[in-house]
């Protein structure tokens, strides 16, 4: 068998994603292999899909719904650890992987100057980095952001 990289929604069903921060509605939160900015999560969506237009409406609006919560917990988490944290930008592409997926990235006011109101592609291979990639030291970021969205989801879902 493969790595688990090779199949990230079937290791994630077998429990043997290691990125997994918690099961939603619509599919899989997960901490990115990269942490250039700290706090970049995926929602990867877990039905067959390619393009969001490929879901009926309301399966639509509960994977974005979805995406938002997971931003929410980002948010929370990235904002405590540091002060200079600024926003969160939201994208759902699929040119890399052409499967539904969104993708959250911190945002922060230490960005250099140049890169700070761009997308975060704008960074190149230096994002990318093997110093950026996900390891030990994202432990405790990884388990904050998980405690995060398990408190929002429990508060969202109490809601319906």
């Amino acid at each position: 068998m493969g790595h688990w990289t090779d199949d990230r929604l079937g290791a994630a069903e077998r429990g043997e994603n290691p990125t997994v921060l918690a099961r939603m509605q619509t599919g899989w939160a997960v901490i990115g292999d990269i942490q250039h900015l700290p706090g970049y999560c995926l929602l990867l969506y877990a039905g067959q899909a390619n393009h969001l237009t490929d879901l009926p409406r309301a399966e639509r609006a509960r994977f974005l719904r979805d995406l938002s919560l997971l931003g929410e917990a980002v948010e929370t988490v990235c904002s405590e650890r540091d002060p200079d944290f600024r926003r969160l930008n939201y994208e759902v592409l699929g040119n890399s992987w052409e499967h539904l997926h969104g993708h959250i990235h911190a945002r922060y006011h230490w960005e250099p100057p140049h890169l700070l109101h761009g997308p975060v592609w704008r960074y190149g291979e230096q994002r990318t980095a093997p110093e950026h990639r996900l390891g030990p030291r994202h432990e405790e970021l990884q388990a904050e952001i998980t405690r995060a969205l398990t408190s929002v989801l429990a508060e969202a879902y109490e809601q319906d």
